[in-house]
């Protein structure tokens, strides 16, 4: 993925994945978790990676946790069918996180984009028909939304939407003074939780 930190920006990482803050974040807390090897998307993810990809789920919710006194998260990930599809002009499949539980699925819905309980097999679902999805987590419920023809960043703006002030479009912050102390904040917190409580998922192949 370009634009993304480099070795100095990696917060943990195993066999499969990198996790470290996203270059714009729109809050401190904001991480990507992004896979090595190239997938269009979550869906395409292998039974095993996905797993892997839910064991760190769960490990950003500890992260935040000794962080931020919280273990609620918001994932939320734009799953692109096709090639520069899916919302932000990258083909490379990443889930965002942040802490809290901003509401992004109403402010999704109501847009008459409905969920569904989301797991693998129906995200798979919509990738083996050719659509693009929308996927939220919070409150601890996944839900699969319609993805095809919402705006760039969708998502994004939905975080903004629902109550986390700023800009939400990455190209308009990233590089900035503000944008830049929230990277390092969010790199130094979520580091600084790491250390005090080492639980690396064990190396997983896919």
């Amino acid at each position: 993925m370009a634009d993304l930190p480099g070795e100095s920006g990696v917060i943990a990482r195993d066999a499969d994945f990198l996790l470290m803050p996203d270059v714009a974040p729109l809050a401190e807390g904001h991480v990507l978790l992004v896979t090595r090897e190239h997938h269009q998307c979550a869906a395409a993810f292998s039974p095993a990676l996905w797993e892997s990809a839910l064991r760190w789920r769960d490990r950003v919710a500890r992260l935040y946790d000794g962080a931020y006194g919280t273990r609620e998260l918001l994932l939320f990930e734009h799953g692109p069918a096709r090639s520069q599809g899916g919302g932000a002009c990258i083909d490379h499949a990443h889930w965002h996180f942040l802490p809290g539980t901003p509401g992004v699925r109403t402010i999704v819905e109501e847009r008459g984009l409905p969920g569904a309980p989301a797991d693998h097999a129906a995200l798979r679902a919509y990738l083996r028909t050719g659509r693009s999805y929308l996927l939220v987590e919070e409150d601890g419920v996944a839900t699969v939304h319609p993805g095809d023809g919402v705006r760039s960043q969708f998502l994004r703006w939905a975080v903004t939407a629902a109550g986390q002030n700023g800009t939400w479009r990455w190209q308009e912050t990233f590089g900035l003074p503000a944008s830049r102390r929230r990277f390092l904040r969010t790199l130094q917190a979520l580091r600084g939780a790491t250390s005090a409580a080492p639980d690396a998922p064990p190396d997983s192949h896919q």
